[in-house]
């Protein structure tokens, strides 16, 4: 078999099946030939040049909360119907398209929800992930309220690290932040089991609404500094089309910086790569950092290296896309890899989002296109 799943051709002149993209070379090797790829496929960039670098993998479409700006209870309620089994992408199906992105220039693969702890044996699909050649990180975004019972598990089949949405420490406020679900406590813990299984560094992210829980943000900074885990503020953003957003209610992050620096000195930090959605501060006494996520008040389109493949095998190239791509529908129509692989190139080569530096234009529209609901990809 070759590394396209294909038996080999004793003929070569019958090659002509084969991507013009790559050269073969076929050698005779105990009476069976061996497909040797000379050259990988060039890695596309899109309309501005921004090359794919990380794939964020929705494996889960439901969730255990119901965060009134991801999912509010009133619209996702018990009748609500969400994606049946069959529809999902399973394991095989999406540790192959994992390959195929990576033959594109993926080297981060993230697995997110939903919630992605409530798929069932994700530690097989970490396992199955971490052995393709060329990726560099596998990481997971949870809500914690599982992670504790699954933390070690995860580790041992090789998922590198966690990021874990904590909102506040303050019950009443998370609470309300949850929907109702889940609980402080339950979180901590699942930190705390993934420090000990050094699924770090451990990062935290709150989303954060004036009015909401602002007034808890030294809260949580002082809970975690001197741990070795991160925090990072992200500001309230209009994804989907379900959350009410409104800009007033967004805090800027360079007031929480300055809000946080007034308590704990800071200093900015570099960039540990090109496209950190993150901006780094350290604290000056050496009790680690604090990151701020900025997409409304400094968005970073410009650098955005991140495509989104859906729970049910849809593609998409923005967090506010407003349609996505199936590929799902292409895998279970027999579609070869050759083909799936000009299928998602293409689609990169004609990425243009850039929605975040476009956001006031948007809203402004007499008539908005509806946007992909952050659950259903992952944020």
């Amino acid at each position: 078999m070759n590394a396209w799943g294909k038996p080999p051709d004793p003929s070569p002149s019958t090659d002509s099946h084969l991507s013009p993209a790559v050269r073969i070379l076929c050698t005779a090797v105990s009476s069976r030939e061996v497909i040797v790829p000379l050259k990988a496929l060039p890695a596309p960039r899109d309309t501005f040049a921004r090359p794919m670098r990380d794939l964020r993998i929705s494996v889960m479409d439901r969730c255990n909360f119901r965060c009134p700006y991801c999912m509010p209870r009133e619209t996702y309620h018990e009748q609500y119907r969400f994606l049946g089994s069959h529809e999902r992408l399973s394991f095989d199906e999406i540790v192959r398209l994992a390959r195929l992105f990576v033959q594109l220039g993926v080297r981060k693969l993230r697995l997110t929800g939903g919630e992605p702890l409530l798929r069932a044996n994700l530690p097989d699909l970490v396992g199955d992930l971490t052995t393709i050649a060329g990726v560099e990180d596998v990481a997971l975004t949870t809500n914690g309220v599982l992670l504790a019972r699954y933390a070690s598990e995860l580790k041992a089949a090789g998922l590198k690290r966690v990021t874990v949405s904590l909102d506040s420490l303050d019950a009443g406020v998370f609470a309300r932040m949850s929907g109702g679900f889940g609980g402080v406590d339950e979180v901590l813990a699942g930190i705390e089991q993934a420090r000990r299984a050094e699924l770090t560094p451990v990062k935290i992210n709150a989303v954060v609404q004036r009015g909401v829980n602002d007034h808890t943000v030294l809260e949580l900074v002082e809970r975690f500094r001197g741990t070795g885990v991160i925090v990072r503020f992200i500001e309230y953003m209009d994804v989907g089309n379900r959350n009410q957003w409104r800009s007033e209610l967004v805090v800027p992050s360079k007031e929480l910086a300055e809000r946080i620096g007034r308590r704990w000195p800071l200093a900015a930090l570099e960039p540990g790569y090109r496209g950190e959605v993150a901006r780094r501060y350290a604290f000056t006494d050496g009790a680690g950092e604090v990151g701020f996520i900025s997409s409304v008040s400094q968005p970073f389109c410009g650098d955005c290296s991140r495509a989104r493949l859906s729970s049910d095998g849809a593609l998409y190239t923005c967090l506010f896309a407003t349609h996505g791509t199936s590929l799902r529908d292409a895998l279970r129509g027999g579609a070869s890899d050759d083909a799936l692989l000009e299928l998602i190139r293409g689609v990169w080569l004609q990425r243009a989002d850039r929605y975040s530096e476009l956001r006031a234009s948007r809203h402004a529209a007499p008539h908005e296109q509806r946007k992909v609901e952050m659950f259903y990809i992952g944020g």
